[in-house]
């Protein structure tokens, strides 16, 4: 079962995308308040639980601001969108390796601007050497972001649930 839940704040911003497990917990802690349910149940030995789509703190917590995004391999993937940087093809975390697009053994340092997502056949075909002498280009420029879309990569376009759609484009009207 992959039904996820949408945690809003208590103002109703989006804060992330939790597990239907914690968001049982949440609402049988009475922390959250449900606003939408999935069509599917969870059933208990003496209890029938509808799954939690969309919850809602009951207070409001200021969300901690990081002035950076930290540098790991799953962030990487996030940034590049599960994509090889050499041939665009999409990938599951399984099959991606991360590749320094200056080779460290030739002083190439492990930082956002210096490693791409890459498959494994790119990145043995790459081997020791910069893209040009590779000659395989580069499909994006790598940049530190300044953020990070929410990580979990099957939620792409077309794929959120519809009931959340309205949270996430939530524009407010001060």
């Amino acid at each position: 079962m992959n039904f996820r839940s949408l945690l809003l704040n208590g103002s109703y911003e989006p804060m992330k995308i939790l597990t239907w497990q914690k968001a049982i917990v949440l609402w049988i802690q009475e922390k959250v308040e449900v606003l939408e349910f999935h069509s599917h149940y969870i059933r208990s030995p003496r209890e029938k639980f509808q799954l939690p789509s969309v919850l809602r703190l009951k207070t409001f917590v200021r969300p901690k601001r990081k002035s950076y995004v930290r540098f790991c391999r799953e962030n990487v993937y996030l940034r590049d969108e599960y994509t090889c940087q050499y041939c665009g093809e999409i990938f599951s975390p399984k099959s991606l390796t991360l590749d320094h697009v200056v080779p460290a053994s030739k002083k190439g340092e492990k930082s956002w601007t210096n490693v791409v997502t890459a498959c494994r056949e790119c990145n043995q075909k790459k081997a020791n050497r910069t893209p040009t002498q590779a000659k395989m280009p580069l499909l994006n420029e790598p940049r530190m972001p300044h953020w990070l879309p929410f990580a979990d990569y099957e939620f792409k376009h077309g794929q959120i649930p519809d009931n959340w759609l309205q949270y996430l484009n939530m524009e407010l009207s001060f």
